[in-house]
């Protein structure tokens, strides 16, 4: 008992000298907020594990569709009957069942117009357009029988006469509807005039299967524009009838080329499928060339898609068409195509549009995950930027470093959120942001680094990220500031995972981890807890600081130094630098020192310094007085008052 008390007292006083070395400073920083090891609400469920993998009672439904629709050129209507073969793989029975009605959005009393803001315009819609838009229901069924449905705002509720029972059970529903395409679909979807004709983007075209799943149940989150989407997988059999003289291109193959290409257009399209060169199907000169295509009224395009969450189209007589060879992992093969207008024609427009998406699509594949699509198509749209299974819609004006960055990203999104399948329409970052991250690592890879730009030094947009207008990265997108959304969505999580990779783990084990979260998840749904996890566990490191500042809350930094001094008062001796961290974020410390003489030096220290304490000394192994010591020389993280960072001797 005695030696227990000496112990005590020996710890007491040495706790006591800590806090005497200590200088009073004045921060916000908090150690035990960021450092708390109450982090994750859940450990392991029978769904899913604290891995960060699934568990072996991972569960999710299944949705395949066969689709028949046809386009009206004169009046933009689509018209179209769907048959949805649903399989509940849950452990529970379904009295009712929810789909989504998205292109309801359009019609003038949806929540999305009604929110649409008075006098401003808005990329994902306009409340004075007066466009009336939405789906018309002619038919719904169950079965043989007529559904007894509701329809409120963009989701639709069949209730069952019978539960759909858990573990496999199958139920039919054939739904026949029409809806007038929008010219501007809330930047997604949309119709772009072009000289010889009109290009038809055409997406979110059918009722579409809410998710149900192990988190929620029912996922029924209206359809407001600014958040995206959260689908199930399933197989896709549909067939597009448009007037003969379009070409039409979709998500997934072509099932008869013969039937809907001429002679010459068949024959170049098998040879660009192993051309590591652009081939050209249908050209500038022969757009306005009637024997371009074949005679006929109407013709019908057949296409299927496998194990997919969504497909998407395109139609117009105006496109150019052209493709190429995509070289995936183990020998396989994929076909990249692109279709624009003559006004887009040239390789400082649109002509290297099939080269982007090859480049693009055969890196992540090396890099992260194989392409799991046949084809994968870039559309030259009035669409911005928008991404689908196998096919993306980009801005028919844009050209060279632009074509390649909207193609680079909008591809991007084949692994986040096609491959990984997360719920877009709460986690907005969990795709936008996680596929800015690899889009910068993918400007370096391309052509040699043709497009790269080294954008390190963030010291320019600190204030854009973190400043008094800011929010967290954990909001959805429609509960965020429509101008934040590009900081917020894209931009921060995607710097958040830079500096994830490049000073806190390192790119190897960064990317093992990365790699091994995509694998696990592929064609699932994972939360951000399942992200957390997996790279915790992959990575080896527990990194619940780093997700809880970065991503729950917003945190800010400001490392700073407040003195340097001498061992002993000599310099011979070595420096010692007092660093403080003056509000609640904390990161590595980078530091760098030049001597009077100029020898200079770097030491990089873990975030593990700032455990406990806010004031931490470190001692350099220097022999003489020191010029300048330096916090972060390169501007590599984002610190809110770089003036303390620099320390300038006499």
């Amino acid at each position: 008992m005695k030696i227990r008390f000496y112990f005590f007292c020996i710890f007491i006083l040495a706790g006591f000298a800590a806090l005497s070395q200590t200088t009073d400073i004045n921060t916000k920083y908090d150690p035990h907020a960021l450092f708390s090891p109450l982090f994750y609400p859940v450990g392991s469920t029978i769904t899913r594990s604290a891995t960060g993998e699934p568990n072996t009672g991972y569960w999710q439904n299944r949705a395949d569709y066969q689709i028949n629709v046809s386009l009206n050129d004169s009046s933009n209507e689509i018209k179209g009957s769907v048959l949805i073969t649903y399989k509940n793989n849950s452990p529970h029975s379904l009295p009712f069942l929810w789909l989504y009605l998205d292109q309801n959005l359009f019609k003038n009393d949806s929540r999305g117009q009604a929110r649409m803001p008075v006098g401003q315009r808005s990329r994902y819609g306009d409340a004075a357009s007066h466009f009336e838009g939405g789906f018309k229901l002619s038919e719904v069924k169950v079965g043989n029988e007529n559904a007894d449905y509701i329809v409120s705002d963009t989701r639709m509720q069949i209730r069952l006469p019978k539960a759909v029972r858990p573990g496999g059970d199958v139920i039919k529903i054939k739904i026949d509807y029409s809806f007038t395409l929008p010219k501007y679909g809330a930047d997604r979807c949309g119709i772009l005039s072009t000289k010889n004709g009109d290009i038809y983007a055409v997406a979110q075209w059918y009722p579409r299967m809410c998710v149900f799943d192990d988190v929620e149940g029912w996922n029924t989150n209206p359809y407001l524009g600014p958040s995206e989407f959260y689908l199930e997988y399933g197989d896709f059999d549909f067939n597009i009838t448009a007037p003969a003289s379009h070409i039409v291109v979709a998500s997934g193959e072509l099932q008869n080329p013969l039937d809907v290409l001429t002679p010459l257009q068949y024959k170049r399209w098998q040879q660009a499928k192993t051309s590591d060169n652009t081939v050209m199907i249908r050209t500038a000169d022969e757009v306005t060339d009637p024997a371009s295509r074949p005679k006929a009224k109407t013709l019908t395009w057949k296409f299927k898609m496998n194990n997919a969450r969504d497909v998407s189209w395109a139609s117009s007589k105006a496109f150019i068409w052209d493709a190429a060879k995509i070289n995936l992992p183990d020998g396989k093969k994929a076909l990249a195509e692109s279709v624009y207008p003559v006004e887009a024609k040239g390789n400082s427009k649109w002509g290297r549009a099939t080269e982007f998406t090859k480049g693009s699509i055969e890196n992540y594949s090396k890099r992260w995950y194989p392409y799991p699509y046949p084809v994968a198509t870039n559309v030259a749209s009035n669409v911005s930027g928008m991404e689908y299974p196998g096919i993306v819609f980009c801005g028919s004006n844009a050209g060279g470093k632009g074509l390649w960055g909207v193609t680079d990203h909008e591809f991007g999104h084949t692994w986040f959120p096609m491959i990984v399948g997360s719920n877009e329409r709460k986690y907005g970052w969990m795709d936008e942001g996680f596929n800015t991250f690899i889009n910068s690592i993918a400007d370096k890879d391309f052509n040699n680094g043709e497009f790269y730009k080294d954008n390190s030094d963030k010291s320019n947009i600190v204030q854009y990220l973190f400043g008094p207008g800011s929010e967290s990265i954990f909001n959805t997108p429609d509960a965020m500031k429509e101008m934040n959304i590009g900081a917020t969505l894209y931009y921060k999580p995607g710097y958040g995972l830079e500096l994830l990779r490049n000073h806190i783990l390192g790119p190897d084990r960064f990317d093992y981890a990365f790699r091994e979260y995509i694998r696990r998840w592929a064609f699932k749904h994972p939360t951000p807890w399942d992200f957390f996890h997996t790279m915790d566990n992959a990575a080896g490191e527990e990194l619940s600081w780093f997700w809880k500042g970065w991503f729950i809350e917003n945190y800010k930094l400001d490392q700073g130094i407040s003195a340097v001094t001498y061992d002993k008062n000599n310099p011979s001796n070595g420096a010692i630098v007092t660093l403080v961290n003056l509000d609640q974020m904390a990161m590595p410390v980078l530091l760098s020192y030049e001597t009077k003489s100029g020898i200079k030096g770097k030491v990089e220290y873990p975030v593990e310094i700032w455990n406990n304490t806010a004031e931490f000394k470190v001692k350099l192994d220097t022999h003489e007085e020191l010029k300048s010591v330096t916090i972060d020389e390169d501007h590599q993280f984002p610190d809110m008052n770089e003036a303390n960072n620099k320390w300038v001797g006499n």
